[in-house]
């Protein structure tokens, strides 16, 4: 995903998030995308567990 972007990418990505935002209020943008991410991650899990369980035979 983000093997394209590159080191310069995420520098100017950065910069322009710093510019937009403020310094004070990027580490609450990473709380809360990495709150997210984690929240994304484990909703997957769960459904391909969900997924991989045998089917009972409800007769």
């Amino acid at each position: 995903m983000l093997s394209g972007i590159g080191i310069p990418g995420l520098i100017l990505i950065l910069v322009i998030a710093l510019v937009i935002f403020g310094p004070k209020k990027l580490p609450e943008i990473g709380k809360a995308t990495g709150e997210t991410l984690r929240e994304f991650k484990n909703s997957a899990k769960d459904i391909t567990e969900d997924d991989n369980e045998p089917k009972e035979n409800k007769s």
